[in-house]
């Protein structure tokens, strides 16, 4: 199974170096969605530009998510 890498990004990337084998780019989306419904309710404050950034392991971003899709 691929290995997928979820950064977490608002400005400087905190990096994922453990990383999740995952079976599909669609399931380690689906994880993205959880990873940041979960930040969301621990509702961080000054992050309005936060995301998670899927990597796989070859290194091609596979999808972002934003925490707060509403935020400008």
């Amino acid at each position: 199974m691929p290995t997928y890498y979820f950064d977490m990004k608002d400005g400087v990337p905190a990096r994922d170096r453990s990383g999740l084998e995952l079976v599909s780019d669609g399931a380690a989306i689906v994880h993205s969605k959880n990873l940041a419904d979960k930040v969301r309710r621990e509702k961080p404050k000054g992050h309005p530009d936060l995301q998670v950034i899927v990597i796989d392991e070859s290194g091609r971003e596979v999808h972002r998510e934003r925490i707060y899709p509403d935020a400008t």
